[in-house]
């Protein structure tokens, strides 16, 4: 069974968005962070170096874990095509873990995933 890590409820139409053109880097490695993104639309990648950890797609999140753990960003983000995001402050992600438990359950659940992910490829 696939867990759901759809964030697509995040991405309405009256939502405020962020766009970048393809090529464009979305944040860097060693960055400070104060907010995730919501993917509305388009491919975005992440990088660690020049490895490649992710391509993610619409309604996926990325940059969580900088914000769960204040620390730098752990890797870098760049739009792969012209991409349209939805940024996600702390304040708004705060408000969404304490008031939409599923939020804070479908982040771990992608944490989860991606952790599962990057065990695999140790093996």
């Amino acid at each position: 069974m696939t867990a759901d890590t759809s964030f697509s409820v995040l991405t309405g139409n009256n939502i405020e968005t962020r766009r970048v053109r393809a090529g464009g880097v979305i944040f860097r490695e060693g960055e400070h962070a104060d907010e995730l993104f919501v993917i509305k639309s388009g491919y975005v990648r992440i990088k660690i170096g020049n490895r490649i950890m992710a391509d993610l797609t619409a309604d996926g999140i990325f940059g969580e874990m900088a914000l769960i753990d204040d620390e730098p960003r752990s890797a870098t983000a760049v739009a792969i095509t012209d991409v349209e995001l939805v940024p996600v402050s702390v304040k708004q992600f705060l408000f969404l873990e304490r008031h939409t438990p599923y939020f804070a359950l479908k982040v771990m659940r992608v944490l989860a995933q991606r952790l599962r992910v990057t065990n695999k490829s140790l093996d």
